[in-house]
């Protein structure tokens, strides 16, 4: 996976353009690969607007990022004439080189242009800041895939606040790398890998981590302030040719958020099994949650 941290001024433009692979990024929009696009801040803010775009491929690069001007440029403006049917001479001020970004006057409408052929069956943004978080023991947890937002069938993205001392349960998850983005606060998390590797990281707001598929691992807050993170998923991930996933993937759609909490499965486990591996009390065993948590709080101290 890869991202890239993007800031445009009221009315800059991101100019048309398209990807070799997806994007997606409060407010959430997902354009499928070679989808054409761009972006504009609005004057709602005067200080513009500023975004995190995801990739669901580590090996994205710009270089293969398709500019309009870029690609006009390198047209003759015959085949441009001959294409939309004009002179030539309605092409002379076409950019030599692309824009990039750029200032423009500020939008006055977000209607969309009228289409013959009908808008897409499917819409490319999805109001994330609207949905309402679910509250948990140590903080909260609200969760964008393809459930609800139906075209962002590769990333699927998480939301969390955890309350200082509390905790992003200890979990994996089965199929999904991990792309993580740091808002607010302050976080520690430690990695398993197998084998008896394992690292520990601190974060704060601005810095990245990832975890990839199948990685033990918990995100504590070590602050004295809320921490804020997403958890973005790469779930655009061709499994077709594991057999053993097959009847996962009809039953378990693998485009959604998924994670298995360590709690849940020991207590969904045999007892006695259990016992056998940790060597936990009967006491202990009866404080294992079958239900999933996702963030715990603190730890009583009465």
């Amino acid at each position: 996976m890869a991202g890239v941290n993007m800031r445009l001024e009221a009315g800059a433009v991101r100019e048309l353009h398209w990807h070799k692979t997806a994007e997606g990024p409060g407010d959430l929009w997902f354009f499928p690969a070679g989808v054409p696009h761009s972006l504009q801040a609005t004057t709602e803010s005067t200080n513009g607007t500023e975004f995190l775009l995801v990739f669901p491929d580590g090996t994205f690069s710009e270089d293969s990022t398709f500019m309009l001007t870029d690609w006009t440029a390198h047209i003759p403006k015959e085949v441009l004439a001959k294409n939309f049917q004009v002179d030539m001479s309605a092409f002379d001020n076409i950019p030599g080189s692309e824009l990039y970004i750029f200032p423009s006057a500020p939008p006055t409408s977000n209607t969309a242009v009228s289409n013959p052929q009908g808008q897409v069956p499917q819409p490319y943004t999805y109001a994330f800041s609207q949905v309402a978080a679910t509250p948990l023991a140590g903080g909260s947890v609200k969760i964008a895939d393809s459930s609800t937002f139906n075209i962002s069938t590769q990333i699927a993205v998480a939301e969390i606040t955890i309350v200082p001392g509390g905790m992003r349960e200890l979990h994996w998850h089965p199929t999904e790398d991990e792309w993580g983005f740091f808002l607010e606060g302050q976080a520690r998390m430690t990695l398993f890998a197998s084998s008896g590797n394992a690292r520990t990281y601190n974060y704060e707001a601005g810095d990245v981590s990832y975890v990839p598929a199948t990685y033990g691992h918990y995100v504590e807050n070590i602050g004295n302030t809320t921490l804020k993170f997403i958890e973005v998923f790469n779930t655009g991930k061709d499994l077709s040719h594991c057999n053993s996933y097959l009847k996962l993937m009809a039953e378990n759609p693998l485009d959604r958020f998924q994670d298995i909490g360590l709690a849940q499965w020991l207590a969904l486990t045999p007892p006695a099994l259990v016992q056998s591996h940790l060597q936990l009390s009967d006491e202990m065993m009866t404080h294992l949650n079958k239900t999933k948590q996702i963030v715990v709080g603190p730890v009583s101290t009465s």
